[in-house]
């Protein structure tokens, strides 16, 4: 047991250090968007899916606002095909609204919704599943490697600004379909490959519950 805990603490140190270096690098370049521009680009191309504020109120489209603009730019552009490659995250709808946006743009939006206040959502779910996703999301399973998220996104899901996503108050639905699609190979842009790691080792029944757990976080 001791030798799983010593294994799964280097793995989860080893990740943040290479994820860190990765998001880092491109970031410390990166201009701040304007708000104010954003705002007007938002109402145009986002408010109907994500709502005006970027509190989605349809849970297959997560909820923008409060999010790190790092992060937000960095989807965008995973959302763009460029140099003839074709995009990182496969969206027909995301493609389309983000074709027409320079990265000037993008970083207007993303300081735009980053900006607002999430509205959160409420804990789904009966007290024994969100207690398997509380412990899951703080402690993890060491007997099955898997590194608690609290370690990378917080105790409270505001995750830490240019290196992981604010995901507390999501809608739990969006959260575990991002982990089943992470774990299905339907998307693959995340850094280092950290989430598809993580849920391959999770059951469906695990992803619902912390996905239901992390929705009641503030």
């Amino acid at each position: 047991m001791k030798r799983s805990m010593l294994s799964l603490a280097a793995f989860a140190l080893f990740a943040a250090i290479s994820f860190s270096a990765n998001a880092n690098a491109p970031q410390k370049a990166a201009q701040k968007g304007d708000a104010e521009r954003g705002k007007v680009i938002a109402a145009g191309t986002c408010a109907a899916c994500h709502g005006a504020d970027g509190n989605s109120q349809i849970s297959a489209n997560p909820k923008l606002a409060g999010q790190h603009p790092e992060y937000l730019f960095k989807q965008m552009k995973n959302f763009k095909a460029t140099d003839g490659k074709p995009a990182e995250r496969a969206s027909a709808v995301m493609m389309g609204m983000i074709s027409s946006l320079d990265e000037g743009q993008m970083r207007d939006v993303a300081a735009w919704f980053a900006s607002q206040k999430q509205t959160g959502d409420k804990a789904k779910g009966d007290a024994k599943t969100i207690a398997q996703g509380q412990k899951l999301y703080r402690a993890g399973d060491v007997a099955k490697g898997l590194a608690a998220c609290a370690g990378c996104h917080g105790p409270a899901g505001a995750g830490m600004p240019a290196q992981y996503p604010r995901i507390g108050g999501q809608f739990a639905d969006y959260t575990e379909a991002q982990l089943k699609a992470f774990r299905d190979g339907g998307r693959a842009n995340d850094a280092n490959t950290m989430m598809r790691t993580i849920a391959l080792k999770m059951t469906d029944a695990e992803m619902k519950a912390v996905s239901d757990y992390i929705a009641g976080l503030r």
